[in-house]
């Protein structure tokens, strides 16, 4: 029984698939180790690979380099979970959230509201690189996949969008971001006694 994909392209057959890819699992945890620096780190991110090309295999195309197609599936996760590790804090002792205080909320309202306007004054394509990258979650590849362009016109879509959006906003640096300098000194005062 042969798969065949929307474009008529022949894919592979389950069980090949599966010999295939079982076959490259040396080199793709080899690949994982040296990205990662820890084993278990690796293991965990050639499972999500497997997963990963597992649900995609009717876009694997028989005759192709499965193990190009599963590394680059592995790369993209690594990058993926690099940039969201990126975002996460760890604070396993509570010290950070201590001495966490809460800005006015009417400052991030204004805020929320400017950024709308400046968001509409966006470019449609600008707009959906931005939203599709900032606000969804999106990694470049998918984001260029969803939009059906390179990912190099994805990063400079998101590139401009954000340079316009900085102009409109009229955004310098760090300093213009949050709370004035007066509500900053009041919410950043060191609570440990």
């Amino acid at each position: 029984m042969l798969l065949v994909t929307e474009s008529d392209g022949v894919t592979a057959e389950p069980t090949t698939f599966k010999r295939e890819m079982l076959a490259t699992l040396p080199s793709l945890r080899a690949f994982a180790v040296s990205l990662t620096g820890k084993h278990d780190k690796a293991d965990d991110l050639v499972q999500d690979t497997v997963m990963k090309a597992w649900a995609k295999q009717s876009s694997f195309e028989m005759g192709t380099n499965i193990k190009a197609w599963l590394f680059t599936i592995l790369r993209n996760e690594f990058y993926s979970q690099m940039r969201k590790r990126g975002r996460e804090v760890q604070d396993s002792d509570g010290s950070f959230t201590e001495r966490l205080s809460v800005h006015p909320a009417q400052y991030g309202s204004m805020d929320m509201q400017d950024f709308k306007k400046a968001l509409a004054q966006l470019p449609d394509d600008q707009r959906e690189a931005v939203i599709l990258i900032g606000a969804s979650g999106f990694s470049y590849e998918e984001a260029a996949e969803i939009c059906d362009c390179a990912v190099g016109t994805m990063k400079s879509r998101v590139s401009r969008a954000r340079t316009r959006l900085q102009d409109i906003l009229k955004i310098s640096g760090e300093a213009d971001y949050g709370p004035d300098a007066v509500s900053a000194q009041v919410t950043t005062t060191n609570h440990s006694f």
